[in-house]
C-alpha cells in the first residue's frame, strides 16, 4: 500500500509539472520564476544582478496596491472635503446642503430620498472648535478622516435632543476643558460633521438648519455667522477618491496635516519608497510615477472585487439570496481584539462614506439596516442595457420607510440618468399588487404602464443597488420576512 501510494503522488506531481510550466525547474542557474510584468533570473540559489531592480520594482508595486487599499477612506474625505473648498468655495465653519438630486450626484452611495447637511472642519486651521445644535429632532454625528466615528449629536447624542455646545479639540491638544460644552477629543485634525433632520416637513429642517453655529472657540465672543452653501447649478463634480496620479497627490497632501498612528507606520514606510513622505513635497522620480500609476490602477482593480464581490463569512443576509450586508465591519472603531479590519475597511470605504453605530444596529424599530446587490440571480453583474425587476414582499420590515437606491459601479455614485430619478422607496406612489407586495423595474426604457415602479439605468454601464431599512423591524432581524434576487427580463 505505501508503495502504491508513492506511486500516485509521484503521477500527480509529474502531472503538475506538466500543467505549470514556470515551475519546472531544469538548471538553477537559468531557471526562470514568472513575475507579472517581469522575468526573474535566478543566478545559483541567487537572483541574478539584472534581476535585483526588478524584484524591486516588483516589491513596491505590490506595496503601492495595498497602500491604495489602505488609504480609501482618508483620500474619500480628502477629495470630498477639497469639492467643499474649492468647487463650493465653502469655509470650515460652513454647512453644506444637500437637497436636490443633482446636489448628491457626487456622493459615494448618497441616499436618494433624504437632503445631507454636511461639512468638514479644519482644526488645523480653526483650533478648537464649537458646533452648536438647537433643539429639535436631529441625528448627527462626526467621523475623523479615517472615517471612524468620534461623537453622535442630536437625539442619540449626550444632548438627547435638547440641543448644546460641543467643543472638537485637535489631538495636539491635551487636557482641554471648559465649562457648559461637551468636549470630543479628536484623532484627526481634519473632522466630518454631518446631520439630518428627522422630522419630514422640510421647513423644520429649514428652521433647524438656520440655527446651527460652527465657530473657532477662541472667537466665541462675537462668532462669524455660519453660511448655509448649496452645490453649484449645473457644475459636475466628483467627492470620491480619484484614479491613477491623482490618489496619490490628495493622499500625500492629507499626511501632511494628520498625526501618524502607530498602525499606520508600516504603510508610512512602503509610501516612503514610493515618493510619498511626511514634511517633504510630492515629487516621485520617473520609476515611482510608473510604479504608483500602475499600483492606484491594480489596487483599484482589488478593491473592486474585495466590495462587489465579498469573502467575508456569513456576509450574506439571506444565505440563498444575493443580498450581502453593506455594514460588514464589525465596530466604527475598525478594531476587533487582535486585529484592525483592513479588508473590511477597504471593502466599505470604497463604495461609501461614514459609519456609525446607528447604521448597523442590533436593536429593531430604531437605526438604519443596509443591504447590497451587486448581481442578479443567476450571478452576472447588473448590467445597465438590460432589464431587470424586483419583487419587495408585502409588509416591508421598517417603521419609518424603505428605498432602493441605484448607483454607477463606476462611480460608486447616484446613477446620473435622464430620469433624474436614482431611487424608489415607500415614500413615492408605487403602484401596489392585490397582495401588497410591489415589483419594480430597472433597464432603459420604462415597461409600459409602469413607469412610477421603474429606474433608468444606462446601456454601457453596469449598477449595483442599496436596500436601506428605516427603523428596522423584528420582521428584517429573525428574516422571517424575505426578500427575493433581482431578475433579468428577457
Amino acid at each position: 500500500m505505501k508503495n502504491k501510494c508513492q506511486i500516485i503522488l509521484a503521477v500527480i506531481s509529474l502531472l503538475l509539472c506538466f500543467g505549470c510550466k514556470e515551475s519546472t525547474i531544469k538548471n538553477p542557474d537559468t531557471a526562470v520564476v514568472s513575475q507579472p510584468g517581469s522575468e526573474i533570473k535566478m543566478d545559483g540559489e541567487l537572483p541574478s544582478k539584472e534581476s535585483v531592480s526588478l524584484l524591486f520594482d516588483e516589491m513596491d508595486t505590490q506595496q503601492a496596491t495595498q497602500c491604495y487599499l489602505w488609504g480609501l477612506p482618508i483620500v474619500a474625505f480628502a477629495e470630498w472635503q477639497y469639492q467643499h473648498y474649492k468647487t463650493f468655495n465653502a469655509s470650515s465653519n460652513d454647512l453644506v446642503l444637500y437637497n436636490t438630486y443633482d446636489d448628491r450626484l457626487g456622493i459615494l452611495t448618497a441616499n436618494a430620498t433624504t437632503p445631507y447637511i454636511m461639512t468638514f472642519i479644519d482644526l488645523a486651521a480653526n483650533g478648537p472648535t464649537v458646533i452648536e445644535m438647537p433643539a429639535g429632532r436631529t441625528a448627527g454625528g462626526l467621523a475623523d478622516f479615517w472615517q471612524r466615528e468620534q461623537a453622535t449629536i442630536g437625539e442619540m447624542g449626550p444632548d438627547k435632543g435638547k440641543g448644546g455646545k460641543y467643543i472638537l479639540v485637535p489631538p495636539t491638544l491635551k487636557d482641554f476643558k471648559a465649562d457648559g460644552y461637551f468636549i470630543v477629543p479628536c484623532n484627526t485634525v481634519n473632522m466630518f460633521f454631518g446631520f439630518r433632520a428627522l422630522d419630514p416637513d422640510p421647513k423644520t429642517t429649514e428652521t433647524l438648519l438656520k440655527q446651527v453655529k460652527i465657530y473657532p472657540y477662541a472667537q466665541r465672543a462675537n462668532p462669524t455667522p455660519t453660511k448655509v452653501v448649496s452645490p453649484p447649478v449645473g457644475k459636475k463634480w466628483l467627492g470620491i477618491q480619484p484614479s491613477g496620479i491623482a490618489y496619490w497627490e490628495r493622499l500625500h497632501a492629507i499626511l501632511q496635516n494628520e498625526p501618524v498612528e502607530e498602525r499606520d507606520r508600516f504603510f508610512m514606510a512602503w509610501l516612503k519608497n514610493l515618493g510619498i513622505e511626511k514634511g517633504k513635497p510630492f515629487a516621485p522620480d520617473e520609476r515611482q510615477k510608473k510604479i504608483l500609476i500602475l499600483g492606484a490602477e491594480k489596487g483599484q482593480q482589488m478593491a473592486m472585487a474585495n466590495s462587489f464581490e465579498k469573502r467575508f463569512a456569513a456576509v450574506k443576509h439571506w444565505p440563498d439570496k444575493k443580498w450581502d450586508y453593506v455594514m460588514i465591519l464589525s465596530d466604527p472603531s475598525q478594531r476587533t481584539a487582535n486585529y484592525d479590519e483592513f479588508f473590511e475597511r477597504s471593502s466599505y470605504f470604497y463604495e461609501a462614506v461614514t459609519y456609525s453605530k446607528a447604521m448597523m444596529t442590533k436593536i429593531p424599530n430604531v437605526g438604519q439596516a443596509y443591504l447590497g446587490a451587486y448581481f442578479d440571480n443567476n450571478g452576472n453583474w447588473l448590467d445597465g442595457s438590460k432589464n431587470y425587476t424586483l419583487n419587495i414582499p408585502a409588509n416591508p420590515p421598517a417603521v419609518n420607510f424603505w428605498s432602493i437606491t441605484i448607483y454607477d459601479s463606476a462611480t460608486r455614485c447616484l446613477i446620473d440618468n435622464p430620469q433624474k430619478n436614482a431611487d424608489l422607496s415607500s415614500r413615492k406612489d408605487l403602484i401596489k399588487n392585490a397582495d401588497g407586495s410591489v415589483d419594480l423595474y430597472f433597464g432603459p426604457k420604462a415597461p409600459e404602464g409602469k413607469e412610477k415602479n421603474w429606474v433608468q439605468t444606462l446601456p454601457g454601464k453596469h449598477w449595483f443597488t442599496y436596500m436601506r431599512f428605516y427603523g428596522p423591524t423584528k420582521a428584517y432581524f429573525d428574516k422571517s420576512w424575505k426578500m427575493d434576487d433581482i431578475k433579468e427580463v428577457k
